[in-house]
């Protein structure tokens, strides 16, 4: 699905770790938005050659004044108008976390329907992988600013201090982390063998499912982040923007892993993220805050 024609701010600001190989942060998310059609201001976080996962890698991190800084230039740029969204994901210094408070406070006067979409990346099940202070930051500064905040359900647990060991309890931290909309990647499966994302907000408890594929490589939260938020600046309802997100996310990962590929293969898989053929499994959670189903 394309961006239509609109009036409306389509630009978006990603602010991200880049790599010079691979498609992980800034280089999956801002693919995904220009491709679905959408203009993007990209701001690297830290520069590395590829994923820390494949081995060790130098890490650029831009000096704090010198990032807080071009952050500042962003928010008394001429062209702030255009923008109608931040997605922010992988901070590579705790102070970075002002900065871009900084900008998200900046975009919502200049455009108080613009959204703030806030990644989390933190860790996964082995632990948390940045600094505390840094996670700290993110958590403290960042979450409460956040229109829609996708965290995977270990760094839910972080960010909650409460152990989720079944979909219930993921469901209920969810509801109360903070922001209006979260997206939890990584979430339990109703189904065998299966993973899913689940989507809570005032009145929906949505589940996409799909069967689990081992030793996916990095770049999914990233991906669902701007797909999901290109799905909903596109107009797409809360239920159908899930769907087709996960769907295509799937889609790009199984085609990938066919393949043996150890990063996403966005160039090769282009047509999946606007049209994906996959299926997944929707499901209507009944809504802890409700008395029916949403």
């Amino acid at each position: 699905m394309s961006a239509e024609t609109t009036d409306a701010p389509r630009a978006v600001i990603v602010v991200s770790s880049h790599v010079a190989r691979g498609s992980v942060g800034n280089r999956a998310a801002v693919f995904a938005l220009e491709c679905l059609g959408f203009p993007v201001w990209a701001v690297p976080t830290v520069i590395l050659p590829w994923h820390p996962g494949h081995g060790r890698a130098t890490r650029i991190v831009p000096p704090a004044e010198q990032f807080t800084a071009l952050m500042a230039d962003l928010e008394r740029a001429p062209w702030l108008g255009e923008v109608g969204a931040v997605l922010s994901g992988y901070l590579g210094d705790a102070s970075q976390a002002d900065a871009v408070a900084g900008l998200v406070r900046a975009v919502k006067t200049r455009n108080p329907a613009s959204l703030y979409i806030c990644d989390p990346v933190l860790g996964d099940s082995d632990g948390l992988y940045v600094p505390e202070p840094t996670a700290i930051a993110l958590r403290d500064r960042l979450i409460p600013l956040a229109d829609i905040a996708t965290p995977n359900r270990y760094e839910l647990e972080w960010l909650t201090g409460l152990e989720l060991p079944d979909l219930k309890s993921t469901i209920a931290a969810a509801l109360h982390a903070g922001p209006p909309t979260m997206l939890v990647t990584s979430a339990q499966s109703m189904m065998a063998g299966g993973t899913g994302n689940l989507l809570l907000d005032s009145s929906h408890a949505l589940l996409a499912e799909h069967r689990v594929i081992a030793r996916p490589p990095n770049g999914l939260g990233d991906l669902t982040a701007a797909i999901y938020l290109a799905r909903i600046m596109s107009g797409q309802p809360p239920a159908k923007a899930l769907q087709t997100t996960t769907a295509a996310v799937y889609e790009i990962l199984a085609r990938t892993a066919k393949r043996g590929g150890d990063e996403l293969q966005l160039e090769t898989d282009a047509q999946s993220l606007s049209h994906p053929m996959a299926m997944v499994q929707l499901r209507h959670l009944l809504h802890p805050g409700r008395n029916k189903l949403a």
